[in-house]
């Protein structure tokens, strides 16, 4: 995907010296309006709702582009790693190895069920797991691995795929950010024995909050059914299979709303227009921050030759969590949003009261230094040089200003989610009431 021409980028960037100052929001959900008018016009019959017509075609979505033994719709991705994790029926004693450097729900969906959780540290050049790290955590006991493809970047998956099989262990992707990115030209999300994505208002793709387990080991396809159907063999009823349906498992109700999935399928229908938009600025971004990359300032993103990301997420890695509040608070004075992301798992409360207190390092970077940049597909060229223009200044003014950043600073690493969730619902809020201050 080409990017635009420096000159281009400069024009702009000139132009937005005299616009100054900009309000550029973190994240902006993608805008469905006019697709939405044609899926419910005036005259939408209500009782439609029920009759699953864009689930349906979700799950068909799914099931032709991913290959998928079966799909399950669900109204979180959380929801579908939770669905996963009863899939492994664990036992007392059963080990998960997931990544240090990740959300809550990674952790929870398998703490939940009794699994006692292995964190693997970040690589040294990615917020992605360290596969030279990750045999040594394997044990007898361990039951999964689960990885994270961080910002729709991932590791080496046939690398990857080698170590489980080798150990006999189910691979678990979670690829929450990995919708329509891929691997050695395969899709991400077809690797693992079970995959999960997310539609949260905050990925490339949004029904405001839902998400899908992909089956793509057949041994979990018949036990998904009956779990997702509250544990009844009520799809083999519908099959005409059994005369009648009842209890045979436990299970719970996954099913993502007709309403969530009419918002969302037109979406999945357009992807990769999506996708080519936010490739554009995330290669304006690379482009844009590499020279003062070069001079050692910050890391960019690490992505392998057979990666092609989905441009999820762009972000840098300062040299120090002080240095990276500073920039942040920088770009707040001039009304950009940019924010951190996870705090290590081994860095918060819960996991440092049950489990034995460990050192990750390279996931603690991640945790105190990286920095994501406002990106989403309403984001205008004129915006993204404004805010390139910002970097650039910060780094190369004569006397950089040094602010204090104490609101940042004094904040405990494991609150960085939660201050982060407050963030984009106020943006949301105010994109909804513009009135508001």
């Amino acid at each position: 995907m080409s990017t635009m021409p420096e000159k281009a980028l400069n024009n702009l960037a000139t132009e937005s010296r005299r616009a100054k100052p900009m309000n550029i929001p973190f994240n902006i959900p993608f805008n469905n309006d006019t697709t939405l008018g044609s899926v419910l016009p005036p005259s939408f019959e209500c009782g439609s709702l029920f009759k699953g017509r864009y689930a349906s075609k979700v799950h068909q979505f799914f099931k032709e582009k991913y290959g998928a033994q079966e799909v399950v719709l669900t109204a979180s991705c959380t929801n579908a790693l939770e669905l996963a994790a009863l899939l492994l029926d664990l036992k007392k004693g059963d080990e998960v190895i997931i990544p240090a450097y990740t959300y809550v729900s990674t952790a929870n969906a398998f703490e939940l069920r009794g699994a006692r959780l292995r964190l693997c540290d970040s690589a040294a050049n990615s917020p992605n797991i360290d596969l030279q790290k990750l045999e040594a955590l394997l044990t007898p006991k361990t039951k999964a691995i689960v990885v994270i493809h961080y910002a729709g970047i991932s590791v080496d998956m046939y690398r990857l795929k080698e170590i489980a099989q080798k150990h006999n262990v189910f691979l678990i992707e979670d690829a929450a950010h990995a919708i329509d990115a891929y691997y050695d030209s395969r899709r991400l999300g077809s690797f693992g024995d079970l995959s999960t994505f997310s539609f949260h208002e905050t990925k490339n793709v949004t029904s405001g909050q839902g998400g899908v387990l992909l089956i793509n080991n057949a041994a979990f396809v018949e036990r998904a059914r009956i779990l997702r159907d509250c544990g009844t063999n009520r799809h083999n009823f519908h099959l005409g299979l059994v005369d009648k349906y009842t209890w045979i498992d436990v299970g719970s109700v996954f099913n993502l709303s007709e309403l969530c999935c009419a918002y969302l399928y037109p979406q999945l229908a357009n992807i990769e227009l999506i996708t080519q938009k936010r490739i554009q600025l995330w290669n304006n971004y690379r482009d844009g921050l590499a020279r003062l990359a070069n001079k050692g300032l910050f890391q960019l993103p690490f992505v392998e030759n057979r990666c092609e990301h989905n441009a999820h997420i762009f972000y840098i890695i300062l040299k120090s969590r002080k240095e990276r509040d500073r920039l942040l608070l920088y770009l707040k004075e001039r009304g950009i949003v940019a924010t951190f992301h996870y705090s290590g798992l081994h860095q918060c409360p819960y996991y440092q009261g049950k489990y034995k207190k460990t050192k990750l390092p390279y996931a603690e970077i991640c945790s105190g230094n990286l920095l994501r940049l406002p990106l989403y597909f309403d984001l205008s060229f004129e915006q993204q040089a404004y805010i390139l223009e910002c970097i650039g200044d910060y780094f190369e003014a004569p006397k950089r200003r040094r602010h204090s950043a104490n609101a940042y600073l004094a904040i405990p690493l494991y609150l960085n989610p939660i201050l982060e969730e407050g963030a984009m619902i106020a943006n949301v809020v105010k994109s909804i009431f513009p009135f508001i201050a």
